[in-house]
């Protein structure tokens, strides 16, 4: 496959200052007095441009961006049939609320979600701003929907930081710390985490459907919220038949399955869907991320008899929908397809897979490298142990950046240090990464 990309600032990583660079470091002061200290003060380098997998700061170094901004600019950055199409819809307008005075963007956009998501039935979308936007109103659907109160949700579960949101989230720092109250009628269960539990898929259901008939009551269960591939907390994949085993739960239960897709939707794991590996067809599928190139949007996509049982004004928002973000994932979703990337996430999954399993073979800190495509990750461990080892991890990520690689971690544990490179990221800019990457942990053993 041709992964050329055609750039005005070159392909290759290049550190040129200490990082972060003196602008840098001036931008950082000024943010320290005016940008509320709340916020996540991850690897202060401030980007001023970026193409394809690079990111140019204001110090001019160039960076190797395995993070994508969190599974968001997965067709790379300054992609010109995005720029295009926005550029083109800023001209002609920037907003009319689709409440208000509707335009065709917002419509085309719901006819690819129902084209694109798992399953041959009729579908209808509606559109918002955020992933924690589209989980809060998949469940306002859900229970409406059903007559019904109860939501489940699992153990290392990440859906957002909105009130409803948090109570979903199973982490409590720093996602829930001194937030509540939260919303009720919330219930957690285990999942299913192979390296930790060692049970199949079908046993990990069992034990999870046990816990809900006897703590909640299957007639209370308005639906399942659940990310087939957990990302915050430590990109922690179900054995194979735990999510089918829940999904034919709900139907058999009157209750609904709602696929959290927002970090592992659209051609992250090799394929359009997460639960597409494994044949769920959910009632409910949430997305953002990865839907609109870095544009602010996300969807709710569901059953026509489910999500059409909401009364008219129940569902909305003035911004969710903007036509400038909606042309921009129509843009994402046409390059996703001219471009083949579930293919070219599936072939980044096989060579960092490759890379990183050698690499543990003689690293007794790695104890489980896991993921799908290109959502990748390696759990770090104490020697000989399972004992979470986040100093590891924290150690890894700085050394990458240090060289002008960007990794971010994650996990219930700190221990986790996820790859989500854009899926135009070349060959040689993934052998670079996976190089720092490996010398970072061999600089720990």
């Amino acid at each position: 496959m041709d992964t050329t990309v055609q750039t005005t600032i070159g392909n290759q990583r290049k550190v040129v200052t200490p990082l972060p660079g003196p602008k840098s470091t001036e931008l950082h002061a000024r943010r320290q007095k005016v940008v509320s200290a709340g916020l996540t003060n991850g690897f202060p380098v401030y980007i001023d441009r970026a193409e394809g997998a690079i990111l140019v700061d204001v110090d001019g170094n160039h960076l190797l961006d395995l993070g994508s901004g969190i599974a968001v600019t997965s067709i790379g950055h300054a992609v010109p049939a995005l720029i295009n199409a926005v550029s083109e819809q800023v001209a002609a307008f920037t907003h009319t609320c689709f409440m208000v005075t509707p335009y065709e963007a917002y419509i085309h956009v719901c006819e690819e979600l129902a084209a694109l998501t798992p399953g041959d039935h009729a579908k209808t979308s509606a559109l918002f701003n955020s992933g924690a936007e589209a989980v809060e109103n998949a469940v306002k659907i859900a229970r409406l929907a059903t007559g019904r109160p109860a939501v489940i949700v699992v153990d290392h579960a990440y859906h957002g930081r909105t009130n409803l949101t948090m109570a979903l989230t199973a982490k409590n720092m720093p996602y829930k710390d001194r937030f509540g109250p939260f919303a009720p009628e919330i219930y957690r269960v285990p999942t299913s985490y192979p390296y930790r539990d060692g049970l199949s898929g079908p046993e990990a259901a069992a034990r999870a459907i046990a816990e809900i008939e006897g703590s909640v009551g299957a007639h209370n269960v308005a639906a399942i919220v659940i990310e087939p591939i957990q990302g915050e907390g430590g990109f922690i994949v179900p054995a194979e038949g735990f999510l089918p085993a829940l999904s034919a739960w709900t139907t058999a239960n009157g209750a609904l399955f709602i696929a959290d897709e927002i970090q592992s939707g659209f051609c992250r794991t090799g394929k359009w869907f997460a639960v597409d590996h494994e044949g769920v067809i959910p009632d409910i599928v949430t997305t953002a991320k990865g839907l609109a190139g870095g544009m602010p949007l996300a969807g709710v996509t569901g059953r026509a008899e489910i999500m059409n049982q909401v009364h008219e004004g129940g569902l909305g928002g003035t911004y969710g929908g903007n036509p400038v973000a909606a042309v921009a994932a129509l843009a994402t979703i046409a390059t996703m397809r001219e471009q083949n990337l579930a293919a070219r996430a599936e072939h980044i999954g096989d060579v960092a897979f490759a890379a990183l399993r050698a690499l543990q073979q003689d690293s007794p800190i790695i104890g489980d490298v896991r993921g799908r495509g290109a959502m990748i990750a390696m759990e770090f461990v104490e020697p000989g142990t399972t004992t979470p080892n986040a100093a590891a991890a924290k150690a890894i990520v700085s050394y990458c950046n240090q060289q002008g690689v960007i990794a971010i971690s994650c996990g219930t544990y700190g221990n986790v240090v996820r790859l989500l490179p854009p899926l135009v990221i070349t060959d040689e800019q993934l052998a670079d990464g996976l190089e720092v990457l490996s010398a970072a942990v061999r600089s720990l053993r």
